[in-house]
């Protein structure tokens, strides 16, 4: 028997046995009297599908990028794992336990700070496309992953705007900017509305920002993850509240817009001469170990480095008294449209109203 004979009929032999299976399962439901549920393969999605998905927590996220002005498709790790747990019903019962105790993000920081990590470093840079040109050590030096995610950039990456009157960006991150905040001090986060009182744990100091202006930095894993004072002045120190480690990531945001009163976050005052007195909020996000300051109250600069988060995604807000900031003009036309921008440490994003 040649190999072609052979063939055909192992093959003839194999859709004799499927018939013959489905015959038997056919005559076992109606001797049964049951009903007979016959499965169906999916219909495959063609890649020109018109469809649309209705939950915007499904749509890919997207940002501008502030130099090019093109539209990006964000590719963060772990979009997948925060659909899951935000969007389904056994991934919220696993959220419960991961954003409400410490001991995930904490364990995940201890994780990445294991010396076997830093054979991760190098997928990582390629995949994400970190320019390790602008880091201050070269890549084989890290002693693990957490140590690269930390990373300082040398003197001149993040030249700070010189101009004594401009509002420069605290941190490397995607942008949005809110002026004209409501009267009782709300801030419009995706299109919800999130009391600044439990943002900041103080009424009072909420009552500050009424009609005041707002600046929202949301750190991707990705990116630089040390922050700086957007301006000179005098600093206080940071006082810690909150106890949940949600993810900030925007299909997060979408399901729970009120993450940031949630999470632990620090908060500083910082009078500025040209601003006056601003709250800065640091935010930490499922899976930040830690936030770490490492400035001393009293006297800073502008450009000065104020702290830095450990491995994860975090966010940094910025709230001003009313009629201090007047932001760029296609920050606030993005912004309006729901549309983050990419900005890095340094750069101009408003001026002294």
């Amino acid at each position: 028997m040649s190999y072609s004979t052979s063939l055909r009929a192992k093959i003839t032999g194999a859709a004799y046995l499927v018939n013959s299976h489905r015959k038997s399962r056919l005559l076992a439901c109606a001797t049964r009297n049951r009903p007979l549920i016959l499965r169906r393969m999916p219909t495959p999605i063609k890649p020109d599908s018109k469809a649309t998905i209705s939950d915007p927590s499904e749509k890919a996220v997207h940002y501008r990028d502030r130099q090019s002005r093109r539209l990006v498709a964000e590719q963060a790790p772990g979009v997948g794992v925060v659909r899951w747990l935000y969007g389904t019903a056994l991934g919220r019962q696993c959220l419960r336990a991961l954003a409400h105790y410490p001991l995930a993000s904490t364990l995940c920081g201890w994780w990445q700070k294991r010396s076997f990590t830093r054979r991760n470093i190098c997928d990582f840079i390629q995949r994400y496309g970190v320019d390790m040109s602008e880091a201050e050590r070269p890549t084989n030096s890290y002693g693990n992953f957490n140590d690269f995610f930390t990373r300082t950039l040398k003197g001149d990456a993040r030249p700070f705007c010189s101009d004594p009157h401009a509002l420069c960006c605290p941190a490397d991150g995607k942008v949005l900017v809110y002026d004209q905040l409501e009267i009782d001090a709300v801030l419009p986060i995706k299109g919800h509305r999130v009391p600044i009182a439990a943002l900041v744990a103080c009424d009072e100091t909420a009552a500050r920002y009424a009609q005041g202006s707002a600046l929202v930095v949301r750190l991707a894993p990705y990116d630089y993850h040390r922050y700086h004072f957007f301006d000179g002045g005098s600093a206080g120190p940071a006082h810690i509240v909150g106890d949940r480690y949600h993810s900030v990531n925007p299909i997060a945001l979408a399901h729970n817009p009120t993450i940031f009163t949630l999470n632990k976050r620090a908060i500083t005052t910082i009078d500025s001469p040209t601003f006056g007195a601003v709250s800065c909020i640091e935010v930490g996000a499922l899976n930040v170990s830690s936030i770490v300051q490492t400035y001393a109250p009293g006297p800073v600069q502008r450009g000065q480095e104020k702290g830095f988060f450990q491995f994860g995604g975090s966010t940094l807000v910025l709230l001003f008294p009313a009629d201090t900031v007047t932001f760029d003009d296609d920050l606030l036309a993005d912004s309006a449209a729901g549309m983050e921008v990419h900005v890095r440490a340094g750069e101009r994003v408003g001026l002294r109203a």
